[in-house]
C-alpha cells in the first residue's frame, strides 16, 4: 500500500521541525522522516547548546522573545544590541565575504522574526548568562553577538519542537531512512523509504530536504575535506551521512558551497568517535583564548585570542587536525580559572595538573616536553604586561617578537597550580550541500527550481565559507526550515 501526504519533511532536527510546523499551517497530512530510533533522534541539533544567534536593536526585541525576562534580570544585564549590519559584517567577514548575498540577508533578516514565530509555537528561550556573559562588578555583560539559547540547550530544543510537532497532528516516524527521491519530468512526488526494515514508497506533493551533511560518513570525508579527515571525531549524531544530498543530486540538483570546508572544534582528545547523548556538547574545549596552545612538537601553532572564541572555534578544528598527531594541549593558570567553560568540569576530561610550569610539562605524554618548557618561558617573557586584561572586549592585550603572537588576552602563565587539556578535532558539519533560492527551492544543475523539492539546514550551500559564527547553525535551520515549509504547503 503507497501512502500519500501533503509535505514530507526527511529529517528530525529543528530545520526539519520548523519546516513540518510551517507545513502545518496550511496543511493537514505532513510527514517527518527520522533514520534514527527515538532515543537517539533529533540530528546534531540535539547535541548543541542551544544558542541562536538573532539580530535585535535592544532588550525590547529581546522580550519578543522572552517575554519572561524580569525587570531584575534586564537591570543587572548588558545586553547591548547586534544589529542586522553587525550580523551581515559578521557573516561577510568570516566567510572571507564568499556567502551567498541573497541568502544571507535573508537569514539576517528574518532571525528576530522567526524566533518570534518558534516562541508563538511553544519555544521557549533565555538569555545565555552561562556562555555569553561576563559578571563584571555585578552586571553581566554579552559579547561576541550572541544573547539568546533555546531553554534546555540542543536537548531541549529537539524535545520542544517534538512535542509542539505531534500537538499539531505532525506524523513522525522513527528508523525511516529516505532511500531515494520519487521523481518524473514534472518533479519530485515523494521519498522511497526504508522503514525498520521494510522498504516502501510514500508520495507527496512536496519534499523537504533538512537531514544534515555528511560529517559522520569518514569516506566522504576524505572524498571532500581531504586526507586526513576520517580521524576527526564527530561531535553529533552517527546518522548525518550524506543522504539528502545524495538523494537531490541524484534528481539532479545542483552542488553548493564550500564542499571542502566544515565546522570544526577543539573536542576532548579520547571522546568516542561519535557524539555522546549523555554528556552532549561538553566534550568541546573552547576556553582557550585565556591560554595557549601546544602541539606535540611543544610549539604554539595559532593566535589563540585573533577574535572572540565564537568567531574563531569553528575553524580551529581543522588547525588542531593538521597538527603532528591530530592533537594539541591547552595550557592555563589559575588566574584564569574561573574563567574555564562548564566543559572543563566533566569528568571525561584528559587533565594534567602541575604546580611549577616544569612539573606540568613532564606530564604532557606525546610531546618534546623540553620544546614544551622553553616555548612556555618564551611566552611568558613576551607578553605586554602593561596593557590591561579585559574579558569583554578584544583588549589589545598581547605578545611581541614570537613566531606566532597572541593579539588579545595574553596573561603570563605564572599561577599555580598549572592545567592543561588534551584536545583532537571534532567535527560538526559540513559546508558543501544543494544550491536553493530564497524561497528554499532546490535549484537543478540546470539552473531551473526543481518542482515539489525544497532543502533547510546543514545539507545547504552557500552559506558558510571556512569559518562559522557561533549559533548562525541553529537560526540558519529555523530561518530556511520555516521558508522551505511554507513554501512546500503552497506547491
Amino acid at each position: 500500500m503507497t501512502e500519500t501526504y501533503d509535505v514530507i519533511v526527511v529529517g528530525a532536527g529543528n530545520a526539519a521541525f520548523c519546516a513540518a510546523l510551517a507545513a502545518a499551517e496550511s496543511k493537514k497530512r505532513v510527514l517527518v522522516l527520522e533514520r534514527a530510533p527515538e532515543e537517539e533522534s533529533g540530528g546534531n541539533s540535539r547535541y548543541t547548546a542551544g544558542l541562536m544567534r538573532v539580530a535585535y536593536n535592544g532588550v525590547e526585541d529581546l522580550k519578543k522573545v522572552m517575554p519572561d525576562l524580569s525587570e531584575a534580570e534586564i537591570a543587572r544585564s548588558d545586553f547591548g544590541t547586534y544589529t542586522e549590519d553587525q550580523f551581515l559584517d559578521d557573516m561577510g567577514r568570516v566567510t572571507a565575504y564568499r556567502c551567498d548575498p541573497d541568502l544571507t540577508e535573508i537569514l539576517v533578516k528574518k532571525s528576530l522574526s522567526t524566533l518570534e514565530w518558534m516562541r508563538a509555537k511553544g519555544v521557549r528561550f533565555t538569555a545565555a548568562w552561562g556562555r555569553q556573559a561576563f559578571n563584571i562588578g555585578g552586571r553581566f555583560k554579552f559579547w561576541g553577538g550572541l544573547t539568546l539559547e533555546a531553554v534546555g540547550g540542543g536537548p531541549g530544543l529537539v524535545q520542544s519542537l517534538t512535542s509542539i510537532a505531534k500537538k499539531n497532528g505532525i506524523e513522525i516516524w522513527y528508523e525511516a531512512r529516505a532511500l531515494e527521491l520519487i521523481f518524473d519530468d514534472d518533479g519530485v512526488k515523494g521519498v522511497r523509504v526504508k522503514r525498520k526494515g521494510k522498504t516502501q514508497v510514500v508520495n507527496a506533493t512536496a519534499v523537504v530536504l533538512a537531514a544534515g551533511g555528511f560529517q559522520a560518513d569518514p569516506e566522504q570525508r576524505v572524498r571532500y575535506l581531504g586526507p586526513g579527515w576520517e580521524l576527526a571525531k564527530v561531535r553529533g549524531t552517527r546518522f548525518n551521512t550524506g543522504d539528502g544530498i545524495r538523494m537531490a543530486l541524484a534528481a539532479g540538483a545542483a552542488a553548493a558551497g564550500n564542499w571542502s570546508g566544515c565546522h570544526a572544534v577543539a573536542w576532548e582528545r579520547n571522546a568516542p568517535e561519535f557524539g555522546d547523548l549523555a554528556i552532549g556538547d561538553q566534550f568541546q574545549k573552547h576556553s582557550y583564548p585565556w591560554g595557549v596552545y601546544l602541539n606535540a612538537e611543544g610549539k604554539r601553532f595559532v593566535d589563540e585570542g585573533a577574535d572572540f572564541r565564537n568567531y574563531t572555534y569553528a575553524k580551529y578544528g581543522r588547525v588542531i587536525l593538521s597538527q603532528p598527531g591530530q592533537f594539541a594541549w591547552q595550557v592555563f593558570d589559575a588566574k584564569v580559572k574561573g574563567q574555564l567553560r562548564d566543559e572543563y568540569k566533566i569528568k571525561q576530561v584528559t587533565k594534567r595538573v602541575g604546580n611549577t610550569l616544569e612539573e606540568l610539562v613532564s606530564k604532557l605524554e606525546d610531546t618534546n616536553q623540553a620544546a614544551a618548557l622553553e616555548e612556555l618561558r618564551q611566552y611568558n617573557a613576551a607578553v605586554q604586561t602593561d596593557i590591561a586584561f579585559n574579558p569583554n572586549v578584544k583588549d589589545g592585550r598581547c605578545t611581541k617578537n614570537l613566531k606566532i603572537n597572541k593579539s588579545n588576552w595574553a596573561n603570563t602563565l605564572d599561577t599555580p597550580p598549572f592545567e592543561a587539556y588534551a584536545v583532537t578535532c571534532g567535527i560538526t558539519f559540513s559546508f558543501g550541500g544543494l544550491k536553493i533560492n530564497t524561497d528554499a527551492q532546490v535549484i537543478s544543475s540546470d539552473g531551473a527550481p526543481i518542482p515539489g523539492l525544497y532543502a533547510a539546514g546543514e545539507l545547504v550551500g552557500g552559506i558558510f565559507y571556512f569559518n562559522y559564527p557561533g549559533g548562525t547553525g541553529l537560526t540558519n535551520g529555523a530561518v530556511f526550515g520555516k521558508i522551505a515549509g511554507t513554501n512546500a504547503a503552497r506547491a
